[in-house]
């Protein structure tokens, strides 16, 4: 695919441009526990939060989703953080080379967007690591109502963008990437994002 045949690239969002630093360490840290259980704690909160993140959609529903993921992580480790302090510890940070890619792809001439599952705190994040100022818009699960591989958030991206699906790449790292693209009609890549440049 050359950049040529494309108007826009939509992106996932984690494993693709940013990714969790040291969570485990922090809330070792904040807990006095060993890593190993938090891990285990992080994990199980993990798998709490993903296939509910688009519960996510407003303040209110937000802080609700939050306070549940604390006391799955607080129950599985038998800590007590609020979901304020549970919160605090997790920070993200860019990929590597991802902040270069970006630009080059802005460079390009493509609009840019992020379809994430995710709650809608995302476009905060994306700013505060400083990915916001390359992205037209972002589409989380939680404003779509729907996860992917539903097509939604991928259709709500491009309708935002004014760009057709087949002048769209959705750039990846899961299965629900690949078949959210192909059914919204988008091409695909395999993330990293740095392997398209």
């Amino acid at each position: 695919m050359r950049f040529a045949e494309l108007d826009a690239v939509t992106l996932d969002a984690f494993g693709t441009l940013l990714t969790l630093r040291a969570p485990v360490e922090a809330l070792a840290s904040l807990t006095g526990r060993d890593e190993a259980e938090v891990r285990r704690a992080l994990e199980a909160e993990i798998a709490h939060y993903k296939p509910r993140s688009h519960d996510g959609r407003d303040p209110d529903s937000l802080a609700l989703l939050r306070a549940d993921c604390a006391a799955v992580f607080n129950e599985t480790l038998g800590s007590s953080l609020s979901p304020v302090e549970f919160v605090g510890a997790l920070e993200y940070e860019p990929l590597p080379g991802v902040t270069d890619s970006l630009a080059a792809l802005q460079a390009q001439g493509l609009s840019l967007a992020v379809v994430a599952n995710w709650d809608c705190a995302l476009p905060e994040h994306l700013d505060r690591i400083g990915l916001g100022r390359f992205i037209a818009t972002v589409v989380t699960s939680a404003e779509a109502g729907a996860p992917k591989p539903d097509p939604r958030p991928f259709l709500l991206a491009l309708e935002r963008l004014g760009v057709e699906p087949r002048r769209a790449l959705h750039v990846g790292d899961s299965p629900e990437d690949e078949e959210g693209a192909a059914a919204a009609g988008l091409h695909f890549a395999h993330a990293p994002l740095t392997a398209l440049l």
